[in-house]
């Protein structure tokens, strides 16, 4: 069975002037996915020819047989078409299925880019999209790539920021490239050609919602409830109420689990510098993750991780996010 491609992959083999006839883009990295989007968008399609050869549709909206007669028609002026179907997971099992004969002999003119929020490789569509070595499968970012993929934006955005301010920004936003994105742009806006340090981006976040989530995380780690409610508070009121939930116990799982990792390397003799060499993190941030994680057992952490889902479960579900995410920390903080 062929192995998912890497958005890498594709980058790479758009950039030798190779794109495929169609790909499917899955997996919770959205902010990725559509920078590679883009990025075939801008290769592939000049400016002055994409009002008649770029096309975005919608699984909700357009049927699998429309879809096809776009992608077979000819590029007007150019020499390829584009066309992005967004929410592909819409179309019922039969509907996918009448994609597969374009699959077996797609139109060597169109790029047709299948964007699904959710995948589901025992249906005969997902399953030959792998099978064909056209599935790209968009990773969440993990905490030791995390860093490289902020210097990374940083320099497309040619910001002139050093090591250590990155760090100190990636304890601040997490793993998150969205949010690392919309926190590097602040900077550039700021400070435009002159050079950051961890000075400069201290003075920018402080009261910024990167501040109020990682001040959150800090508060709760202190099992300080009373601190941790009003910071929570003033975190919702001030960010998109229907990310914002999620976005705290995202932070929050990623919080329980390096303290859980920063207590089992202490437990056994570990130092702060083999923690933050583990852990990928600063030397500061592993000394605090060394000092708070005495302050919770394994037992204590284990349950933590349950209640978070349990709260995900319960958010997903429709309940209202404020008392569901008070009572969590109201629980964690004992």
């Amino acid at each position: 069975m062929a192995k998912d491609l890497s958005p890498e992959e594709v980058l790479k083999s758009l950039e030798q002037g190779k794109v495929a006839p169609f790909y499917l883009f899955y997996g919770p990295d959205g902010f990725r996915l559509e920078k590679v989007v883009d990025r075939i968008k801008d290769k592939l399609i000049p400016e002055s020819a994409r009002a008649l050869n770029l096309e975005t549709l919608y699984g909700d909206e357009v049927s699998p047989s429309e879809v096809i007669d776009r992608a077979r028609s000819l590029p007007f002026l150019a020499q390829k078409r584009l066309i992005i179907l967004r929410r592909t997971e819409n179309y019922t099992a039969r509907d996918l299925g009448l994609f597969l004969p374009y699959l077996e002999n797609p139109s060597e003119s169109t790029c047709l880019l299948f964007l699904s929020a959710k995948t589901d490789f025992k249906k005969t569509f997902y399953g030959k999209m792998r099978t064909l070595g056209r599935a790209v499968h968009f990773e969440a970012v993990r905490e030791g790539q995390a860093l490289s993929w902020m210097k990374r934006l940083a320099r497309e955005m040619d910001l002139r920021i050093d090591g250590q301010a990155c760090a100190y920004l990636h304890q601040l936003v997490g793993n998150d490239l969205q949010d690392m994105a919309a926190e590097l742009e602040k900077l550039k806006t700021r400070y435009g050609n002159d050079p950051v340090g961890q000075d400069e981006v201290k003075s920018l976040v402080i009261h910024s919602r990167a501040y109020n989530i990682f001040e959150l995380m800090n508060m709760i780690s202190l099992k300080n409830a009373s601190e941790s409610l009003r910071t929570l508070n003033r975190f919702l009121e001030e960010e998109d109420g229907r990310r914002a939930p999620l976005q705290v116990l995202g932070m929050l799982n990623r919080q329980l689990r390096l303290l859980w990792r920063a207590r089992e390397i202490t437990a056994k003799g570990g130092r702060s510098k083999e923690i933050a060499k583990k852990l990928g993190l600063m030397p500061f941030s592993a000394g605090k993750f060394a000092r708070q994680s005495k302050l919770w057992s394994g037992e204590e952490l284990e349950r933590g991780i349950r209640l978070l889902h349990q709260a995900d479960g319960l958010i997903k579900s429709g309940s209202r996010p404020k008392p569901v995410l008070e009572s969590l920390i109201i629980s964690l903080c004992g």
